[in-house]
């Protein structure tokens, strides 16, 4: 169960996401006295799919939302993480337009959350507003996209290490709170199975398998085997949103490219 917090506008913590913190603070100024700070559960569902959505969340810090596809047989697969570079909800439309898709809470932490109008209102005011959003939401599709044809043309192998890569570069760390059940659903197979690809991963000492998490061992190696989506999706941000990455893959910067280098001091 989620807590809700209200800070004064000057004390809003928006430094935690960086599609915020890439905003000049006049343009910020539009936004943060409107965000509502919310500290979520792990599972906690931020919208269901058919529901109507009227907010927008910016994950905040280590919190880690994934868009989430289910069947009525009870198994579903991921399409996209979004951590703290991104948002989820009504990103491009004004909101209020129902979801294809459910957006549950995998890693716990705070989330900023804005009313889709006022959104809309700050983007209106703004052109550096809309340019943003507008070239985030392009990044997000290009993430949905790729992992649909992930999904239907690469081995279990590749498409397993292709998401604990793309969850380091959110959380920063190579430890990853992530039991089988969890990687299981976003990748759409049968627990058993998947364990018998984990302990096959482990023994070409890529991951180490922990009760409740997976360590990565060796970033390089890993991503040499994973297949090539998780490099292409990496690459777009980096052309369209300006998005840096730090050395241990994290995402640490987000803007326009010229500006997203130099906040970064790179």
């Amino acid at each position: 169960m989620s807590t809700i917090s209200r800070f004064a506008s000057d004390h809003v913590p928006f430094e935690g996401n960086l599609l915020l913190r890439s905003l000049r603070e006049d343009d910020r100024a539009l936004i943060v006295p409107h965000l509502e700070v919310r500290t979520c559960e792990r599972g906690e569902v931020l919208f269901a799919a058919g529901e109507e959505v009227s907010s927008i969340s910016f994950p905040c810090d280590q919190a880690v939302v994934t868009l989430i596809v289910a069947m009525r047989d009870g198994r579903s697969a991921e399409t996209a993480t979004i951590g703290r570079e991104g948002a989820v909800g009504g990103v491009v439309s004004a909101g209020c337009l129902p979801a294809s898709t459910s957006a549950v809470i995998q890693i716990p932490g705070r989330v900023l959350r804005i009313d889709a109008v006022k959104l809309q209102e700050a983007k209106r005011r703004s052109p550096a507003v809309a340019n943003l959003f507008t070239r985030y939401a392009d990044c997000l599709l290009a993430q949905v996209l790729q992992s649909v044809a992930c999904n239907a043309l690469h081995p279990i192998e590749g498409r397993c290490l292709r998401w604990l890569l793309t969850l380091q570069d959110r959380i920063g760390t190579p430890v990853l709170p992530v039991t089988h059940e969890l990687l299981a659903a976003m990748l759409g197979v049968q627990r058993t199975y998947l364990t018998r690809i984990l302990r096959s991963l482990q023994q070409q000492g890529l991951i180490e398998v922990g009760r409740g998490r997976i360590t990565i061992l060796n970033r390089p190696a890993v991503a040499e085997v994973a297949c090539e989506c998780h490099g292409v999706v990496v690459r777009h941000y980096e052309d369209v949103l300006g998005a840096v990455y730090g050395s241990s893959g994290r995402l640490i910067a987000v803007g326009p490219p010229n500006e997203a280098t130099a906040s970064a001091g790179l």
